[in-house]
């Protein structure tokens, strides 16, 4: 009998499709959407020992040039600095606020982990499933899910969800589980990395002042 979805493990599902990629001696290509650098830490650490990892940064989403600049230099000192057993490419996406902003119209009061973010993180895996699609990768994913306040159920939804729309496999994961979270603050302060205190966007920072 199938497992319902809203109760799968995605990241076990996960750690056994990668043991699957050993044993057969693959080494696909990832694009992995990473929102910030702290977030990608670990994801890169466990994907890079069973893919060849290209980072996308795409997160129109951030409200705040200087705040955006900040975190795509991070993105990138940390990709150069950080040993992986496969090379880690990296790619920046468009910085266009507008796409943001008027996917949010008639969103702009929804509380945070609502309606508002779920289109969000739609909105840029669409990107990233589109660009790995014309560049020809294997496999698309996020590093969204480490973070213990986004659903990666949600996320992993929306990720089938454009696999299907784009004939583009995207990779099931929640890398949060297994201590990942836990992992990525380890790698944060072991290389000094900046750690936001906001996902980005307007809306968060005025609820996060508020709170």
């Amino acid at each position: 009998m199938a497992i319902p979805f809203n109760q799968r493990n995605f990241q076990k599902e996960l750690d056994k499709f990668v043991l699957k990629l050993q044993e057969e001696k693959k080494v696909p290509t990832i694009l992995l959407h990473s929102c910030c650098a702290p977030c990608s830490s670990h994801c890169i650490e466990y994907l890079s020992q069973y893919f060849r990892v290209t980072v996308f940064y795409y997160n129109p989403n951030i409200s705040y040039e200087e705040e955006y600049r900040k975190r795509v230099e991070e993105e990138k000192r940390f990709i150069m600095e950080f040993p992986t057993k496969y090379p880690v490419e990296f790619i920046e996406g468009d910085y266009d606020t507008s796409k943001f902003y008027d996917m949010a119209k008639g969103l702009e009061k929804c509380p945070e982990g609502g309606e508002r973010c779920f289109k969000c993180y739609e909105l840029r895996l669409r990107e990233t499933a589109k660009l790995a699609k014309e560049k020809g990768f294997d496999y698309f994913t996020t590093t969204l899910s480490i973070s213990p306040l986004k659903s990666s159920l949600k996320l992993n939804e929306i990720g089938l969800k454009l696999e299907e729309e784009y004939g583009m496999k995207y990779l099931l994961s929640d890398f949060k589980k297994k201590n990942g979270y836990k992992r990525s603050i380890e790698l944060s302060k072991e290389y000094n990395l900046y750690r936001q205190n906001f996902c980005g966007c307007v809306y968060s920072r005025v609820e996060k002042k508020d709170s």
